[in-house]
């Protein structure tokens, strides 16, 4: 069993427990749930420039622990002063040191989107994510069937949620509906074995329609990275581990902002 395996086999235990200690009514009742969203892909589609995801990481299951003096909102309200186009929040706790509540706290004071990033498998995830302020959340194909995929895109809509689609194999393709799914992150990171290769997102981007917003996902950490991923016309990078363990978190996404700037 792969690690990927592993969190999907803890997923569906915390699956089981939310859905015995709520219901969907629980969520909807909720400050946030009523609020409207911010859409993400409104924010990543709209600049002529290379957009930004800024993650909020304390640490991977293939890193271990990234960011050791972690202050969830400290690092958010950063990211948001200093022009992050959306802000990515790890709510995984057993894996990644996450938690719901990170996404909560800065959902308080949020001037951007809000992407929940986990392993959804479920709708209560959903209703969940919205209830906790997120204004998106991501889907990863590799651990959804085609009808899981579609049904939770679905959901999402119903409640306000952009869904960001993460691909990493050309196979992944022959699950998704790219009219519904227009929004596609692509994880240079094999999520079997973690190595990471910039050209996958190379390679996919080909494969997708022009009207695809597309962001590239792990592996970016240099002004040469973001050059490679502009042969892709991607429309935004997920950035996390770079920020994270820069000594100086502002001037990093100030320069990563200045490295995606088209030129000419």
């Amino acid at each position: 069993m792969n690690i990927l395996e592993k969190i999907v086999d803890v997923k569906k235990e915390e699956v089981r427990q939310l859905r015995r200690e709520f219901t969907l009514s629980s969520f909807t009742d909720k400050e946030f749930f009523a609020k409207n969203t911010m859409s993400l892909k409104k924010a990543l589609s709209e600049s002529e420039n290379i957009s930004i995801i800024a993650e909020v990481k304390k640490a991977s299951p293939s890193k271990g622990l990234i960011c050791r003096e972690f202050d969830h909102a400290g690092i958010a309200g950063t990211y948001f002063k200093n022009g992050a186009d959306a802000v990515s929040v790890l709510t995984d706790e057993q894996f990644f040191q996450g938690s719901l509540q990170y996404l909560a706290d800065i959902a308080a004071f949020k001037t951007a989107p809000l992407l929940r990033k986990d392993f959804i498998i479920d709708v209560y995830q959903l209703y969940q994510a919205k209830a906790s302020g997120a204004d998106a959340v991501l889907l990863i194909a590799e651990i959804l069937s085609a009808g899981q995929i579609k049904e939770l895109s679905i959901a999402s809509s119903k409640i306000g949620l952009d869904v960001l689609l993460e691909i990493h194999s050309l196979k992944q393709l022959e699950k998704i509906d790219l009219e519904l799914n227009t929004l596609i992150g692509v994880n240079n990171r094999n999520l079997e074995n973690f190595s990471v290769d910039l050209n996958t997102t190379i390679k996919l981007s080909k494969e997708l329609p022009d009207f695809t917003t597309i962001v590239s996902e792990s592996g970016i950490h240099s002004k040469e990275d973001i050059n490679k991923l502009n042969s892709a016309s991607v429309n935004a990078v997920l950035v996390g581990e770079h920020l994270m363990r820069s000594n100086n978190t502002a001037d990093a996404l100030r320069e990563l902002k200045g490295w995606c700037r088209y030129e000419g």
